[in-house]
């Protein structure tokens, strides 16, 4: 089978979500025993069990557990989810099993507990959304998300959806490590869910325009000549006045959106412009087309 470029690339992206997620885990929320979720948060609860149980001459570290429980989900997960996208989340899984061995070594990293909450939400985020967005998963309770979100939650982020299966488990946080880490474990969730969404779903942020005047013709041959932005056109008829008018719509950068409603009101004061947020756009003169 062909390696391509691509191919390595999309990798190389999801071993770096996974080091990046085991990096914030290790540093930050075990140190101050924040079960974040997933088979890593069961694994949180298992070592500190085991640390401080008689007979267990060693603790069960948390990456072993992550090796040993999430097997059973990826047997599972091979009946159900995509077959293109199955090895890219083996490579998560082994990814982040690497990251959470690695990381145990680290040395301590000097935090308390709102910014290990703070920093380890944003890198877990980060972490997380690389590797979503090649629709690869690194086991536990992300891929039983991303199987609930593909069967079950289509309509629902699947931020969201992991959310709710992590809160369960957060639950057992707050019986094994009490109040206080489990109330900055729920912090340390919505930091990461915002960041992942975020990311995931599109950081550039830009606006599109509805213009409705009789002078449609103008403003759009405007708008392709001085601001270099398509418009399209959309012939439609008001339901009041029986009338028919052009609908023109435009998608534009943020930044650019004042100059767009100066050039519409200096051909006709008379316009009705609706401007609303668009969260990602795709396509010539925005990002590449591509996910």
């Amino acid at each position: 089978m062909k390696i391509t470029k691509k191919a390595t690339m999309d990798y190389l992206t999801i071993i770096l979500g996974a080091f990046l997620l085991g990096f914030a885990i290790m540093a930050f929320w075990v140190p101050h025993n924040m079960v974040t979720g997933g088979i890593s948060g069961l694994a949180m609860i298992i070592f500190h069990y085991t640390e401080m149980a008689a007979g267990f001459e060693f603790p069960i570290p948390i990456w072993l557990t992550n090796l040993v429980l999430n097997f059973p989900l990826f047997v599972l997960g091979y009946k159900i989810m995509p077959r293109e996208y199955f090895p890219r989340s083996i490579c998560g899984y082994i990814s982040l099993t690497a990251a959470l061995n690695v990381f145990q070594f680290l040395p301590e990293i000097p935090s308390d507990p709102v910014s290990a909450t703070v920093f380890g939400g944003v890198v877990a985020g980060v972490g997380m959304s690389l590797i979503l967005r090649l629709r690869a998963t690194t086991g536990g309770s992300t891929l039983i998300a991303a199987i609930l979100q593909r069967w079950v939650f289509p309509h629902i982020s699947l931020a969201k959806v992991l959310f709710g299966v992590d809160t369960a488990i957060v639950l057992l946080g707050l019986y094994a490590f009490g109040l206080i880490p489990a109330m900055y474990a729920v912090m340390a969730i919505y930091v990461a869910t915002k960041v992942t969404d975020a990311i995931v779903e599109g950081l550039k942020f830009s606006k599109a325009a509805f213009v409705i005047s009789q002078k449609a013709d103008e403003i759009g041959n405007k708008i392709i000549e001085q601001m270099d932005r398509g418009v399209t056109e959309i012939f439609s008829r008001g339901k009041f006045t029986k009338k028919d008018q052009n609908l023109l719509l435009c998608v534009v950068p943020a930044k650019e959106m004042v100059a767009l409603k100066e050039l519409v009101y200096a051909i006709d004061e008379d316009a009705f412009v609706i401007v609303t947020d668009v969260r990602e756009v795709l396509g010539n003169g925005f990002q590449p087309g591509k996910v």
